[in-house]
């Protein structure tokens, strides 16, 4: 993925005799810090930076981005919040608990940022990743943190390129005309003749700590941008927003280093996944349980695909053998009980087929189910599960267990296939056109 970089202005790079890159800790190692702005008293949504996007906490999606590029010293969240506290260290990320003056609703981002660089002085270069910038992924970060500590820039921000011709406003009721501010009406370009704008989107912007200190700025001293691609510059300010954020973020987010090739096998719980998890008996004593015909769709949509899907029955609470039966006959899945810890039962499966973890989607519920989830290359629980299950899963289902959870973690496992195979269709191009 290429990116354009360009100078745009300023020399003051040079301090005490020594160019930017060279300032700092003795034998020239920085310290780097990636902070992300969270504020739990957003005013558009409502603890937005935790809201769930795409199965994953918003915030969720730039701390994984800063962690995987292995670029940082340290990465942090910046709240005034218990719950988002809770989520940023459930993501691997240090927390600084903001002070209440930097927490109103007049507070700027320069004077949080500068209290946290006061109390932690050791930091030497800050990077302010936007939370509401779910589209990140690694190779942007090391792109633009390249430009500071190898290239000598100060600063470096993102922008994206935009072909929008721009007028002037004119308030009601003026006698005023608008007029063109950056075409020429007589001349009008056709888009591929003109290269457009450039753009602040908002994802990040990185700096010296002691031009934050020194000189109260984001953006100084010798600066360049970090030219994005617009399929990745996505900025959520409003619920509006948020679909279309969703549907984006599913085809061109992060979904970290251990996203699999292509899923073979999937393990899902019947109850409380396929099923509400209730069981219903009736006055012959037979078990019956409720299945959403959505989720039997996402069932058959996977093999279709040639994924192997097998339903997991619990010894704790189990079905009788001729509810199984008729569950394999009506879903074409085989059908395996488990014991108090499925994960025993279900290592011998998968090394039975020859596969690695990677290569499994698993979808439980419970405390039980989190030894799998975090070890399958792809993991969901339904949106009613219990915390401890959610902490453990790559994705959290917007339906509840039995009422279309199953059929949408389907649909997600064959998006990332669909992203795995155009990745490698474009891998092999990129190698034979070298």
């Amino acid at each position: 993925m290429s990116s354009r970089k360009r100078v745009v202005h300023g020399d003051e790079g040079v301090r005490d005799g020594l160019p930017a890159c060279k300032q700092g800790r003795p034998g020239g190692k920085r310290h780097v810090a990636a902070l992300i702005l969270a504020r739990g008293g957003s005013k558009g949504i409502p603890l937005k930076n935790i809201k769930m996007l795409a199965g994953v906490p918003l915030i969720g999606w730039v701390v994984r981005a800063a962690l995987d590029s292995e670029m940082f010293d340290s990465v942090w969240v910046s709240t005034d919040h218990d719950d988002i506290e809770k989520v940023a260290r459930t993501w691997g990320a240090e927390v600084h608990r903001r002070s209440a003056q930097v927490s109103r609703d007049t507070s700027t981002s320069l004077e949080t940022i500068q209290e946290f660089v006061r109390l932690n002085p050791e930091v030497d270069v800050l990077c302010n990743i936007q939370a509401t910038s779910p589209c990140l992924h690694p190779f942007h970060v090391k792109g633009a943190l390249k430009m500071i500590l190898e290239d000598g820039f100060d600063s470096v921000f993102a922008v994206v390129r935009r072909h929008q011709f721009r007028w002037q406003e004119v308030k009601k009721g003026s006698d005023e005309f608008t007029k063109p501010l950056n075409l020429d009406p007589v001349n009008r370009p056709r888009r591929q003749d003109w290269d457009g704008e450039l753009c602040e989107n908002g994802s990040f912007y990185f700096t010296t700590t002691d031009l934050i200190m020194k000189k109260g700025l984001l953006q100084g001293g010798k600066v360049a941008y970090y030219e994005m691609l617009p399929e990745y510059s996505v900025d959520i300010d409003v619920d509006i927003d948020w679909p279309v954020a969703e549907q984006r973020v599913l085809r061109y987010g992060y979904f970290g280093r251990a996203t699999p090739e292509v899923v073979r096998l999937m393990f899902c719980n019947v109850s409380g996944c396929l099923t509400e998890g209730r069981i219903f008996l009736t006055a012959s004593g037979e078990d019956m349980v409720s299945v959403n015909t959505r989720d039997t769709m996402g069932i058959r949509m996977l093999q279709k695909e040639e994924v192997e899907v097998v339903l997991l029955t619990s010894s704790q609470d189990p079905v009788s053998r001729s509810l199984a039966d008729k569950l394999a006959e009506r879903t074409g899945c085989q059908v395996v009980q488990v014991g108090e810890e499925p994960l025993d039962d279900l290592k011998p499966m998968v090394e039975k087929r020859k596969l690695q973890w990677k290569d499994v989607a698993y979808m439980g519920n419970d405390k039980p189910d989190v030894n799998c989830l975090n070890l399958a290359g792809l993991s969901a629980v339904p949106g009613d599960a219990p915390v401890v299950a959610i902490n453990a899963a790559k994705y959290t289902c917007h339906s509840v267990g039995g009422k279309g959870a199953m059929r949408e973690f389907a649909e997600h496992i064959l998006l990332q296939k669909q992203k795995a195979k155009s990745q490698m269709k474009q891998d092999r191009i990129d190698s034979c056109s070298h």
